[in-house]
């Protein structure tokens, strides 16, 4: 297997990274992080993730800062656009982790953690499908 370039975005204190980011360092896969809460989200790297993801997945409309918010302020995310302004505007919106699986020219971005999907990406190169 040829380990991929691997950026992993989320929030340092998030469970669900941790438990991504131990995989990866169990796997044998050096990974990059880059956290939300100091750095921001990139909106070359959201629009990408939109892209490639869909809005719907990649937002996380089961967490707290989710519910935190009014529902006047839920309902503006009606499609891609209006989701994304409301992710760049709420960073914890955004479900994680969100992976950037590059090898080369080639790029695959997964989201959540499921070891089952990054064991088959891990086989892979990580690349599915």
């Amino acid at each position: 297997m040829k380990n991929p370039d691997i950026t992993v975005y989320g929030i340092a204190n998030c469970d669900t990274v941790k438990k991504a980011r131990a995989w990866l360092t169990a796997q044998g896969l050096a990974h990059h992080f880059h956290d939300f809460k100091k750095l921001g989200v990139p909106a070359d790297r959201l629009a990408l993730w939109i892209d490639q993801a869909g809005w719907e997945k990649l937002l996380n409309r089961q967490g707290t800062t989710w519910r935190k918010l009014d529902p006047a302020t839920q309902a503006t995310a009606r499609d891609a656009a209006s989701a994304s302004a409301l992710m760049r505007e709420h960073s914890s919106t955004i479900k994680r982790p969100v992976v950037e699986w590059r090898q080369g020219d080639r790029l695959q971005v997964s989201v959540g953690f499921d070891t089952a999907s990054w064991q088959a990406r891990a086989e892979n190169g990580g690349f599915v499908g």
